[in-house]
């Protein structure tokens, strides 16, 4: 019996709250203090390594680390996780564009002038989630939206700023000959600044799933993979094993001899409800895919 099923968001209708970090984080921002809850009140923000100067001498390109990720990623010497750690480190810029606020009546009964706001720009992916678009470049951004104004912030900030508008990912360079899409749980990683594992490659959710799946007699084994989604392609159509929107993670199910497709699609059934259920799962996996399996032996009109 062989078959995969449609991918959905791990923890699909279970509310899903945010780490603890970056409720913390976003509750300080715009605050009367900095991140680590020192007062700005009385403070010289003028010497040399103050963060508001960090990108005075920009030259608007991509930072060198993160071309050299890229490039291992599009050749296939590096990975996800590397793009990612690349990120931490580097200055990308967020697009933003002018909106026009409501104008209201001035004090003597006259019409004002509608004033213009600056508002980030967000995106649809897909599947409906909404997503940040975030450039290497000052050029990609451009190329993407003439109209929209570079803001030059670190990686981290700009994940935390995705947070904030209740985006599920970072789209990095869209429109670009390579796009780079960093799923929830390596966005919330980033957010965070801490290290990101990607699923398919983490030993700890490894066990998480054998745990739930430990007392189904019916399964013969259980395996996590990259998800189809994983993978992606650069504008001129070559393959790269990284950056794609998701499934993310794929559970590979193998089943007993004699196994029926009932007792199997219940069996899955059954593991993927403790696995929503599970924090450390809903957190780090972005979107599900299965695979059933049936074992060697088995009965060949069993088969889906």
């Amino acid at each position: 019996m062989s078959a995969n099923s449609p991918s959905s968001p791990a923890g699909q209708g279970a509310e899903r709250h945010l780490p603890g970090h970056i409720a913390a984080a976003l509750a300080r921002a715009g605050g009367s203090g900095d991140s680590a809850g020192q007062e700005w009140e009385g403070r010289d923000l003028s010497g040399e390594g103050n963060p508001l100067h960090n990108f005075d001498n920009d030259n608007g390109l991509i930072d060198e680390n993160l071309r050299a990720a890229f490039d291992g990623l599009i050749a296939g010497s590096g990975g996800e996780q590397q793009v990612h750690a690349a990120l931490a480190g580097a200055r990308v810029y967020i697009a933003v564009v002018a909106q026009l606020a409501d104008g209201g009546m001035g004090e003597h009964g006259f019409a004002e002038d509608k004033e213009a706001d600056m508002a980030l720009v967000t995106l649809n992916a897909p599947d409906g989630r909404k997503a940040l678009p975030v450039f290497s470049s000052v050029d990609n951004l451009q190329a993407w939206h003439p109209e929209a104004r570079p803001v030059a912030v670190y990686a981290p900030r700009a994940a935390l700023s995705a947070v904030s508008e209740d985006a599920q990912m970072l789209v990095l360079d869209p429109g670009a000959d390579f796009t780079f899409v960093l799923r929830r749980p390596g966005m919330w990683a980033l957010a965070r600044q801490q290290e990101w594992i990607p699923s398919y490659l983490s030993e700890d959710l490894a066990a998480v799933v054998a745990e739930q799946a430990s007392d189904e007699e019916a399964l013969a084994s259980i395996q996590i993979a990259p998800g189809r989604g994983v993978g992606t392609r650069t504008a001129a159509g070559a393959s790269v094993a990284g950056g794609g929107s998701g499934p993310e993670l794929r559970l590979e199910f193998t089943f007993r001899p004699g196994t029926d497709e009932a007792a199997a699609r219940e069996c899955v059934s059954r593991i993927h409800a403790r696995l929503s259920a599970n924090q450390d799962f809903a957190e780090n996996v972005d979107s599900l895919e299965v695979a059933l399996k049936a074992g060697p032996s088995a009965d060949p009109g069993t088969r889906a």
